[in-house]
Parts: C-alpha cells; sequence; structure tokens
C-alpha cells in the first residue's frame, strides 16, 4: 500500500468515526483543492445508502468568484449529492456596506474582520446549529496561524466536535489525489490560486510563495484567519 493509499485510508476511518460517534455530522465545503478531496471521498463512502451519512454544505459570501460558482454545479453533477448553501443576512450586509462601502475591508484589518463575520462566520454558526460534528479540510502547513490545530478536537465556540482529517496532508498529496481519482476542482487553481476565497480578497501567487500569500495580501501572515477556523481580532457583533 503506498503512503498516499495509507492517508486515505486513515482518512476514511476518522469519517467513519466521526458519522458513528457524533451524529449528525457536515461537512463545510469551501470547495477548494483539500475539499474537493473530501468531497470526492464522502460522496463515495459516506451518503445515505451507505449508512453513515454526512451532509456537505457551502458558503456563498456573495462576492465568490464565478469560477467557485461553476465548481458547485460541477459538484451537483457529478456526484449528485446535496450541496446546501448558506447566504449571509442581508440586513447585517446592506448595514456594513452603508457604513462602509463595498470595499470598506481594505481600510484596516478590523473592518476586514468585520466583514468576515457577517459573510463567513454568523452563516456558519446557523449551518452548524443542532450538529453533532462538523468537518473540515484545512491542513497544518497551509499557514502559520495552523500548526496548533487537532485532527480531531472539541470546537467550544460552536458545542461540538471538529475534525480535520487531512490536517497533515502535504499539497502535493492533495494534488496527487485529484488527479488519481479525476476530481474536480476550481479552475483558478490552474492560475496560480492556490487558496481561494472571495474574489475581492484573493489573488494570484508566483512560485515560491507562501501558498496563502494571496488571501489578504495587504495583511502580515500572522492575522490572515477569517474566523472559521482560527480566532481572528476580536470583533464587536452588531
Amino acid at each position: 500500500m503506498s503512503a498516499l493509499q495509507q492517508k486515505i485510508e486513515q482518512v476514511k476511518q476518522v469519517l467513519a468515526a466521526a458519522a458513528r460517534d457524533f451524529p449528525p455530522v457536515t461537512f463545510a465545503n469551501s470547495l477548494g483543492a483539500e475539499d474537493m478531496v473530501l468531497t470526492d471521498l464522502i460522496a463515495k463512502n459516506f451518503t445515505m445508502k451507505n449508512g453513515q451519512d454526512i451532509e456537505m454544505f457551502s458558503l456563498d459570501t456573495g462576492r465568490l468568484p464565478q469560477e467557485t460558482y461553476d465548481l458547485m454545479q460541477e459538484v451537483r453533477k457529478r456526484y449528485g449529492v446535496p450541496l446546501k448553501i448558506y447566504f449571509p443576512d442581508s440586513a447585517l450586509v446592506e448595514e456594513y456596506m452603508a457604513q462602509n462601502g463595498p470595499n470598506g475591508f481594505y481600510d484596516s484589518v478590523k473592518l476586514r474582520n468585520r466583514c468576515c463575520h457577517i459573510r463567513k462566520v454568523e452563516p456558519l454558526k446557523r449551518a452548524l446549529a443542532g450538529k453533532g460534528a462538523w468537518i473540515t479540510g484545512i491542513r497544518r502547513d497551509q499557514t502559520v496561524t495552523r500548526g496548533s490545530l487537532e485532527a480531531s478536537s472539541f470546537d467550544a465556540d460552536h458545542g461540538l466536535q471538529k475534525f480535520n482529517p487531512l490536517l497533515d496532508w502535504t499539497n502535493a498529496e492533495v494534488w496527487e489525489y485529484i488527479k488519481q481519482n479525476d476530481v474536480p476542482y476550481n479552475k483558478l487553481h490552474d492560475k496560480f490560486y492556490p487558496s481561494i476565497g472571495c474574489a475581492c480578497c484573493t489573488r494570484a501567487v508566483t512560485p515560491g510563495e507562501d501558498i496563502r500569500s494571496g488571501r489578504w495580501w495587504w495583511e502580515n501572515a500572522e492575522g490572515k484567519e477569517c474566523g472559521l477556523h482560527v480566532a481572528s481580532i476580536p470583533i464587536k457583533c452588531a
């Protein structure tokens, strides 16, 4: 058995344990390369027909690239599994836009964090309500802020168990799986976008740059989080 196959089997075991011990379980699918690996594994092994169900959802911030919407559609066609979409609260978006304009998040880290809270963190809370566990595709080497994360831990902020089954995968292993299994992926990856979020906050990177350097590129690397997985600057919620 190859090293990659061993890691695949380990991921299946983690997913099976989550589905067995913490139902109902949901997968936060950001549609990045890592999450497409999990999409493929979950769709093939953890649907109702197999007796162990893991739901999938994605957050539509309202400012995603067209390529991300194209991939959403392809996931529906390829796998035939429901991908529930959560949107930000329109009243909060309207208030933010009225106070700060459409691009206010460029003006300060505080305003960027507030935008992320409205468009990502608040919808995530709704998506996780009533769940026993959630699954993510984050990896330890994506950024310096994620080095201390664990493969499984209790998420006190949301009151449920959190699983990161690809935590110790390398970027090369992610792409090896995608190529071997003909997994669909965001076409922005072919244009040197290794990490993809909102269109306004994501740019291409040059060879040798950190894979997350294209996210919020105007900020310091130590604080480049949106609050979904690692706490960022505290925000006073309206």
